[in-house]
């Protein structure tokens, strides 16, 4: 077992230090120039307002209602 220093964020959500050997993964840092404007606090939501995202098209939908799904090509570059 290894005890991280874990960010006040987390400590405050009440994630305990304590992890696995077999949990834990080298960590590689975000490499912009294959994924441009992407940030941990884009990805993780840990209980802070949400940050807004400038939208530049929808270009594709599908189904309606509950089941709607939408293509979005963010300002950012990339699509979801």
């Amino acid at each position: 077992n290894f005890k991280l220093e874990l960010p006040s964020d987390l400590k405050a959500r009440g994630v305990h230090p304590m992890f696995h050997a077999s949990l834990l993964r080298v960590h590689i840092p975000n490499d912009d120039r294959r994924f441009p404007g992407r940030s941990a606090d884009q990805i993780l939501n840990l209980g802070s307002p949400p940050n807004e995202f400038e939208v530049s098209e929808i270009t594709e939908h599908s189904g309606a209602g509950k089941e709607a799904l939408f293509k979005v090509n963010w300002k950012s570059g990339d699509s979801t």
